[in-house]
């Protein structure tokens, strides 16, 4: 069984300056809500993040912004952010842009041990510079280095006590190979059942993986909302 936490600050703590985290979520879809507001309230800084995006101003990993604490990003996306935009141009923050197929399976690649591998993508473009390439079948590919982290936080519709984790819907989008990628996991889930409770065949990430359980309501925001016109 796995450790179930009450406090998300607790959940966190182990988190230290300096750290290299993951973080599940496409947009505002499938965040660990709680566990970035618990990671605010720590204050910890230095962090270097991994996720396909930062968040809002307000929310997600925007909080970890506005607070200061977020030194370096991958990313694939960082367009809904004023505060992002303000920190990149005053050279308060470093910003790495990797295409957001290349993240996926650079993080994939780290959670299944497989060093490198080479893809088409960014080949010819300034993501290019410095790195590898090679021909295959008369293409050229560029090599790609694969991601790890000292921490990963995902967020799962369903878990149970041993650490079996189930996703809904389009929350799956990073989760499943970020929880893979880190040394140590951290899963909040919306509903914690018994083990045993899971139908086998809808468990996305095996309980190896996750160190740290804790259950959190979601607020769950939408983005950017739309409205259609009557």
């Amino acid at each position: 069984m796995k450790e179930v936490y009450s406090s998300f600050t607790d959940a966190v703590a182990d988190i230290k300056d300096g750290s290299t985290i993951m973080v599940g979520g496409f947009g505002l879809c499938g965040i660990p809500e709680n566990l970035i507001k618990g990671l605010r309230e720590t204050g910890v800084k230095d962090l270097t993040i991994i996720s396909n995006n930062c968040g809002v101003d307000d929310w997600g990993l925007g909080l970890l912004l506005e607070n200061k604490q977020i030194n370096k990003i991958y990313a694939s996306y960082v367009g809904e952010n004023k505060e992002f935009e303000r920190q990149v141009l005053a050279g308060e923050l470093e910003v790495e842009l990797v295409p957001q197929g290349t993240l996926s399976e650079r993080i994939r690649a780290g959670g299944a041990g497989i060093p490198a591998f080479y893809t088409p993508a960014g080949v010819g473009t300034k993501i290019a510079e410095g790195k590898e390439t090679r021909i295959f079948d008369g293409k050229e590919y560029l090599l790609e280095k694969a991601m790890k982290a000292d921490f990963s936080l995902v967020r799962a519709y369903l878990g149970d006590k041993h650490g079996n984790l189930n996703y809904r819907k389009t929350a799956q989008n990073f989760n499943p190979m970020i929880a893979a990628a880190g040394k140590v996991t951290i899963a909040e889930v919306e509903n914690l059942v018994e083990a045993g409770d899971l139908n086998p065949e809808h468990i996305h990430t095996p309980s190896i993986y996750v160190n740290k359980l804790i259950v959190g309501e979601q607020e769950k925001r939408i983005e950017r909302r739309t409205v259609a016109q009557s």
